[in-house]
């Protein structure tokens, strides 16, 4: 069994000596797993334990020991290739988009131009008896007689469109434009994803700071649904945080009830309280990263190819014309539909997604405001409530296993630390007599 990743990356922020409830803590996982898994790696990576007269184990992991492991495990190896390959596929996927568009809209206008031409070409005997002169024939549309506007060489001259592009100009996107039309399409991925690991290392760390002791309204502002009533009464809520990190709850004599975690009151190494946010927050949705230049100019895009498509359809109208000239426009008209719906598809997927995002953000905003009302609540501690942090702190301890605490290590020679050992014996007693006698 491969290592687990968060564990691997709690031992090298923690500067590779660690306990269980270090580990747990940073990582917000699961204190029996952290220490399964902490066990595989120090066995997997040429780990050392270190066990302290108290009876706590520290894990001491080499500094190189993700070199080791990737020597030892080809899945590890298989892991890391394909996650190279992956981000140079998904470049090629987010590009792709914009790729489609450029191209339909490149077909969708030659078409037009070959059609036009074409009928041109066959009516230019008649239009120069019946006018006198070279006027060129353009077929009523329905679409506005400024519609082929986008398409003539002094478009960008137009007032609007010299602001439009002072607004691009004025922007400094991180996408460049094709990764730009994906974004639009479909947005920037989840900013939540790792949601319940941010929630559990927030937890972790408001437990370690309060030195593995705390009351239910210390931890309310990090979670969801506590309920009202008898549920929160009774704090039902902390449940999964005592399965998770292996808490022990304590009833005062007032009847209160207060937590306390042994795992995670054992350090290998003295810290400082951590800084953790006053509760937990959602980030909301955003519908783009994509510069405001960049959006327009996608809408605009996606606007030109949805037009032009549906102008190629009633120039399409007549098979019998396309079907003579072939080549480029029999195809296009083979994949007609193929077009159209995707210049639809461009453009209302993006509207659709908008008032979803919308629709989300105010559910992660009502979420965010109830925490923050747990937090208020919180800072406004009545006398019952402070009454019951006190008692908590009754249960409060942190306790920091040095190197000279230790009773065993298995860096050294076990004969080795058993002489050690006894040397320490005879010189505690030595000590000892030499204080009687005087």
């Amino acid at each position: 069994m491969a290592p687990n990743p968060d564990i691997m990356q709690a031992v090298e922020r923690l500067d590779y000596r660690v306990t269980v409830g270090d580990v747990a803590s940073q990582a917000g996982l699961n204190v029996n797993f952290a220490q399964q898994g902490l066990l595989a790696l120090a066995s997997d990576a040429g780990g050392h334990l270190q066990v302290a007269e108290s009876g706590e184990v520290v894990y001491l992991f080499p500094q190189n020991f993700r070199t080791v492991l990737r020597r030892k495990y080809l899945q590890l190896q298989l892991q890391e290739w394909w996650g190279k390959v992956w981000k140079i596929l998904f470049y090629l996927i987010r590009i792709s988009f914009g790729v489609v568009l450029m191209v339909s809209i490149a077909l969708i206008l030659l078409s037009i131009v070959l059609i036009i031409t074409a009928a041109n070409s066959s009516r230019d005997s008649d239009d120069r008896q019946d006018s006198g002169g070279g006027a060129i024939f353009m077929p009523h549309l329905g679409f506005g007689s400024d519609f082929f506007l986008f398409f003539s060489p002094g478009y960008y001259d137009h007032p609007r469109q010299q602001n439009l592009q002072r607004s691009r100009h004025s922007d400094k996107p991180e996408l460049n434009f094709l990764e730009a039309i994906f974004s639009f399409l479909f947005g920037d991925g989840n900013p939540n994803a790792d949601l319940e690991e941010r929630r559990w290392q927030a937890i972790g760390t408001v437990i370690r700071n309060q030195r593995g002791a705390v009351v239910a309204e210390q931890l309310a502002p990090y979670l969801d649904n506590i309920g009202q009533g008898y549920h929160r009464e009774y704090e039902e809520y902390m449940l999964p945080v005592l399965t998770r990190f292996n808490g022990q709850p304590e009833v005062s004599p007032e009847g209160d009830i207060v937590y306390h975690f042994p795992e995670l009151q054992a350090t290998a190494a003295q810290t400082r309280p951590k800084p953790v946010s006053a509760y937990f927050q959602e980030f909301p949705w955003r519908f783009s990263q994509a510069g405001s230049g960049q959006l327009l100019l996608a809408i605009g895009l996606g606007g030109v190819n949805l037009i032009g498509a549906l102008v190629l359809g009633k120039l399409l109208a007549d098979g019998a014309a396309a079907a003579a000239l072939g080549g480029l426009v029999a195809f296009v008209q083979s994949i007609y539909w193929v077009l159209l719906g995707y210049g639809s598809a461009f453009l209302a997927l993006p509207l659709v997604r908008y008032f979803w995002v919308q629709w989300r953000n105010r559910k992660i905003a009502a979420r965010n405001e109830t925490r923050q009302s747990y937090a208020v609540q919180l800072n406004q501690a009545d006398a019952k409530l402070q009454g019951k942090i006190v008692y908590a702190q009754q249960f409060a301890t942190e306790t920091v296993i040095g190197t000279t605490d230790l009773a065993y290590t298995t860096e050294r020679d076990l004969v080795e630390q058993d002489v050690e050992q006894v040397s320490k014996i005879d010189a505690e007693w030595q000590r000892r007599l030499n204080q009687e006698h005087k």
